[in-house]
């Protein structure tokens, strides 16, 4: 079929809209189609909210009916995948807008629901247990899922997940603090699920670099109360002149209280190199001086930039950070369908090495369900943040 004109190579295509630049690849093992794309005259009867009118169907479950902050999400996320037709000139899509409630229930009603409706991929759910509820139903379907969940382990084949994973942000800030001879680590991470997750990926990291361990502590906080978090740091602070790298990955104003409590003892932070995560990417971080010099992973915020000014254009209001998911998911699926043919949401092609460009830059899906992103390093100023080592713009340095 397209042995004989690429051979064994995977070629990757780029298609620029609205911003987006997606890498579709063609490969001369394509393997089977979950989906075909049926007639519009012999389609099921859609019910509920539709965006978009092209033959091809996706659905998009997002927690609508969550109540509080998973609403918000929710209407953000519409919002940015209505923002992303609409920026797609001639996009052959047509989005199944059904509501999961944010639960396991949910998920799987509302993936019941899109799929009976004739779709053919999957964006979303946003929370781990719909995601988990909808693979359930997508998995014995053969449509495959793309995510917004950050729970690796909601993660499998079939289920990808789109979001900024944590173990990708520790493993480039890292590496990175290891390539400018940092060698000696401690960390200061929450006592709860996420920062057990960071905690191995860090691990992992700082072994891979030759790097070692001096301490790692562990804190809890209740609510506003930061009296275990100031304890866990003081407790650091005999063991901070064997330091060259601290790890901080928690946003929120956590950092600047550690930098602050070792200082106020009076702690000898000269050689020490503050790391953190995207979490830090917020104005508050940018504009703390007591900050300034410290290093952390996240996308190049440049196309977000430009995203943000058009999203406010068009809603009234400037979008979250996470609102790019939604608006790369859906530019994705529709890059796909125009680059892929009949194989277009195939695993092959939704699992390709050369990945795809988004708003926040390069990405992959891992075979696994989980995703690797190409992240740029930041150095706060104190009045900003610039970039000290750009994202890559390709895997093939295995970055």
């Amino acid at each position: 079929m397209l042995r004989g004109r690429l051979g064994s190579l995977v070629r990757a295509a780029a298609f620029i809209f609205g911003g987006f630049a997606i890498a579709a690849c063609q490969s001369s093992s394509l393997g089977t189609i979950p989906g075909q794309a049926i007639a519009p005259g012999a389609q099921p009867q859609v019910t509920g909210d539709v965006v978009g009118t092209g033959s091809v169907r996706v659905g998009l479950l997002l927690p609508m009916t969550g109540g509080g902050s998973a609403t918000s999400i929710a209407t953000v996320f519409r919002n940015s995948a209505e923002l992303a037709l609409a920026n797609f000139p001639n996009a052959d899509v047509q989005l199944l807008v059904k509501d999961t409630a944010g639960t396991a229930e949910g998920g799987r009603a509302a993936a019941q629901a899109a799929i009976g409706e004739g779709a053919e991929l999957i964006l979303g759910p946003v929370f781990s247990p719909a995601v988990k509820g909808a693979a359930a139903v997508s998995k014995s379907s053969g449509i495959p899922m793309v995510a917004f969940s950050t729970d690796t382990s909601a993660a499998s084949r079939g289920v990808y997940l789109l979001s900024f994973l944590p173990e990708g942000d520790v493993r480039r800030i890292i590496s990175y603090a290891g390539s400018q001879n940092k060698r000696s680590f401690a960390a200061i991470l929450p006592n709860d699920s996420y920062g057990a997750v960071v905690e191995a990926a860090f691990r992992q990291e700082v072994g891979r670099v030759g790097g070692r361990i001096v301490s790692i502590q562990r804190y809890s906080l209740s609510g506003s109360d930061t009296t275990d978090l100031v304890a866990k740091t003081n407790a650091l602070a005999s063991n901070i002149g064997q330091v060259d790298a601290l790890f901080i990955p928690a946003g929120g104003g956590v950092a600047p209280l550690v930098v602050q409590t070792l200082t106020q003892r009076g702690t000898n932070l000269g050689q020490v190199k503050f790391l953190g995560t995207g979490q830090w990417d917020t104005p508050q971080m940018r504009s703390n001086p007591i900050m300034a010099g410290s290093w952390y992973s996240g996308p190049d915020d440049t196309g977000f930039k430009s995203f943000a000014q058009r999203y406010q254009s068009r809603f009234g209001s400037p979008p979250p950070r996470n609102a790019t998911l939604a608006y790369d998911g859906v530019t994705l699926a529709a890059g796909l369908v125009r680059s892929a043919g009949q194989q277009r949401f195939d695993l092959s092609i939704l699992t390709n090495q050369d990945g795809f460009i988004g708003i926040d830059g390069l990405f992959r899906f891992r075979r696994n369900g989980e995703n690797q992103r190409g992240l740029a390093i930041y150095q706060l100023t104190g009045s900003g943040a610039q970039i000290v080592s750009p994202a890559p713009r390709d895997f093939r340095s295995g970055s």
